[in-house]
């Protein structure tokens, strides 16, 4: 199976949904011997929900969010450091989104920054030089533009947006145990 989540760098959902739906996913994994592949790709949710308010589902799911500390940040560079470390390998990709919550939402690190970014990456298994390399430039600025416009046409308005094998879709922060029966739902519609 071939899973796409569209989600947000700095919006706490995203990384709530997203965290659930790896671990159902692994699960599955375990359970019916399918591998998830699993990527990411930008959406905009439109207003964020502000961090405070989802702190609670975040403890639930073993996430910390230092709420007094989230610096606010335009993802777009984010994304195109995600969208390049997915060339190198979706397990870069996941690392490197998995570094970026951490940093926006745990550290108070400004994930707007090159330099945070650049950082992150190289914790991601990356190479710093071709990251830094990467984000002096507009590269991958038109991409991570043809992502968000592809979940606004595919009605992507609840964070995450799951899209699987092309077909099946899983809306919104849902527990990992449905996240899990959806998976299984799917693969009996194979």
């Amino acid at each position: 199976m071939k899973a796409i989540v569209f989600a947000d760098a700095t919006d706490a959902w995203s990384y709530i949904g997203a965290v659930r739906f790896e671990r159902a996913a692994a699960l599955f994994t375990i359970l019916t011997g399918e591998p998830v592949e699993i990527t990411y790709r930008a959406a905009s949710f439109g207003e964020s929900v502000p961090a405070a308010e989802v702190a609670p589902a975040a403890r639930i799911t073993g996430i910390e969010i230092n709420v007094e500390e989230i610096v606010p940040a335009d993802s777009t560079d984010a994304w195109r450091l995600l969208t390049w470390a997915e060339t190198v390998g979706p397990e870069h990709q996941r690392e490197l989104i998995h570094q970026i919550w951490r940093a926006h939402f745990l550290e108070g690190a400004d994930v707007g920054d090159g330099f945070v970014l650049a950082s992150r990456a190289a914790l991601a298994g990356l190479d710093l030089a071709s990251a830094e390399a990467l984000l002096a430039t507009d590269r991958f600025l038109d991409e991570v533009e043809r992502q968000r416009q592809t979940a606004a046409a595919i009605g992507a308005a609840a964070a995450p947006f799951v899209v699987v094998d092309a077909q099946y879709t899983l809306a919104g922060v849902h527990s990992q145990d449905d996240y899990l029966r959806g998976l299984q739902q799917i693969l009996e519609r194979h």
